[in-house]
């Protein structure tokens, strides 16, 4: 097949073709090319992060635009102007003597053997158009079993869709700037998992928006996982009163024993508790002492007493003791705290996410808690931990081991900053779980505030709005093209908008995010009415035949 008949077969005539931009001017393969506007082509009518397509000799292009400005063949036009009150020399001077100018990354090269990354660029004078229906199916999927349906390229009705099989094999992130839309993005995504991906979810849900119910802008409820897959996800709280006074269905009520919480589950609470290297040594002595009894005896017994009998390990100020005990006297205002739990909660947790349920933990009155919600959600990851990878080195020949599982959490900063990264079983995920089966999707404001580290390994990144340039430059570092994609999203829309770049998709692109949260949107997903009707449709064709 011939490179034209390939472009003739992957772009059928259509009643509405896509329109000629203009046409290449100049460029190189690391900053991208410059393409000059036809006549007819209004600048304003282009925007940046418009998908582009580039008909080149041998090759056809995929690329985005990321910058527009003005230009004139002479620069006493724009000193001495003409008078363009004239209807007619008006339309001379536009797209002869002053013409628009388009700045695109190419980033993708069509054939008929697929795509590939864009190793050479167009010559001079290629054709320029709007990208095609065709050309964003090429290059992002069609909706089918790993292919999932996550908005529309900017000023484009077509679908666009993410690899959801390549998101969960790396870690992944959704970021953006307070109100532009990151839970609402989030949310999607964990419905295409649950869908698609083959992987279940642990959610550390710190706001109450995943698990029966969350909302959107304006107050109005939304379906959360357990109402859309009531057979599919468990709702843990931290906060059965909360729970009540919102109306909301739980499974489990979550009690942890102060005979669970170890001594290294501490120390990731150093930051929170303002525990000084000599507590911390100290609390490592009372481990060794009393074992899983070390946090009840140091709660029923003075600093004199413990001073005591640590003297036999090693030298234990009473000051240092009476400084500790003001800081973990805090953990006693936690009710889900006890001195023994009635239930294993981690044992429960870890029950049915082998058995491939998705877990939401809700923290109820503890969503501003920073105490709470790092020694929980650290406290169970590290469990978490320590079982994939036992189950992991477990599987022999050709087992695969357990089913993925992916652990999103919010507020992500927390656990991830260059101060406790190292110290927390987050980072050690991020870092080298995805070996074992186990992968992250971080929900954050500022990026930035995550250990650099640990952004490099996050293989695929959604960002919606972001005005901090430290917050962009920790979005994009190591992206190629990266000064292009910066302007790219700085210019995203303050709501519903993102740049979607990594491992999942084969070129960055930015895009609107798909509604949810509608009657229609429920349907289109494939919940309600819609469900209702294939169903009736499936029994129909398993009747009387195709």
């Amino acid at each position: 097949m011939t490179e034209e008949e390939f472009f003739l077969s992957s772009h059928p005539a259509s009643l509405e073709e896509p329109q000629r931009l203009g046409m290449v001017v100049s460029g190189s393969l690391s900053e991208g090319l410059e393409v000059k506007l036809d006549g007819s082509v209004s600048v304003e009518a282009v925007r940046s992060g418009r998908l582009v397509a580039v008909q080149g000799q041998n090759q056809r292009f995929l690329g985005q635009i990321t910058d527009v400005r003005l230009a004139a063949i002479d620069r006493l036009l724009t000193v001495t102007p003409p008078d363009v009150a004239d209807p007619f020399i008006a339309q001379v001077v536009t797209g002869t003597s002053t013409y628009g100018i388009l700045k695109v990354i190419q980033s993708l090269a069509l054939s008929s053997s697929g795509i590939e990354e864009a190793k050479t660029i167009p010559g001079h004078f290629s054709a320029v158009t709007e990208a095609s229906a065709a050309d964003v199916e090429m290059a992002y999927g069609t909706e089918d079993a790993r292919h999932f349906y996550i908005g529309n390229p900017l000023d484009m009705e077509v679908h666009l869709h993410l690899d959801l099989k390549r998101l969960v094999e790396r870690s992944s992130g959704v970021f953006g700037k307070s109100g532009t839309g990151k839970t609402f993005l989030t949310r999607i995504l964990l419905v295409g998992i649950l869908q698609k991906a083959d992987a279940v979810n642990l959610v550390f849900d710190m706001h109450d928006e995943y698990g029966w119910e969350g909302s959107q802008e304006g107050g109005a409820r939304v379906k959360g996982l357990k109402q859309l897959f009531p057979d599919q996800v468990a709702v843990f709280t931290l906060d059965e009163e909360s729970s009540r006074r919102r109306g909301v269905s739980t499974d489990f009520v979550v009690q942890i024993g102060y005979d669970e919480i170890e001594p290294e589950d501490m120390a990731t609470l150093r930051e929170t508790l303002n525990l000084t290297e000599r507590g911390l040594d100290a609390i490592y002595e009372l481990g060794e002492k009393y074992g899983r009894n070390w946090l009840n005896t140091f709660f029923q017994e003075d600093n004199r007493t413990l001073q005591e009998a640590l003297g036999e390990r090693a030298e234990v100020a009473i000051g240092t003791l009476r400084a500790l005990r003001l800081s973990l006297n805090r953990l006693k205002s936690l009710h889900f705290l006890v001195p023994h739990a009635q239930d294993d909660s981690v044992k429960r947790v870890l029950t049915l996410l082998d058995a491939r349920k998705n877990v939401v933990l809700e923290f109820g009155r503890y969503r501003d808690n920073s105490e709470a919600q790092v020694l929980v959600a650290n406290l169970l990851t590290r469990r978490i931990h320590e079982h994939y990878v036992k189950r992991k080195e477990s599987a022999r020949g050709d087992q695969e081991g357990p089913v993925p599982l992916v652990i999103t959490i919010e507020e992500a900063h927390k656990f991830l900053s260059p101060q406790v990264a190292s110290q927390t079983t987050f980072g050690t995920i991020a870092r080298e779980m995805r070996k074992y089966n186990v992968t992250l999707l971080v929900v954050d404001q500022r990026p930035s505030g995550i250990d650099p580290e640990v952004m490099s390994q996050i293989g695929t990144k959604l960002a919606c709005l972001l005005d901090n340039e430290a917050d962009i430059e920790a979005v994009l570092a190591g992206t190629p093209a990266k000064g292009e994609l910066k302007k790219v999203l700085s210019k995203l829309g303050s709501k519903q908008q993102a740049l979607v770049l990594g491992h999942a998709v084969p070129m960055p692109i930015a895009f609107d995010v798909r509604d949810y949260g509608t009657p229609q949107s429920y349907a289109e997903l494939g919940f309600g009415s819609w469900e209702l009707k294939q169903k009736a449709q499936s029994n129909i064709s398993d009747l009387y035949g195709d």
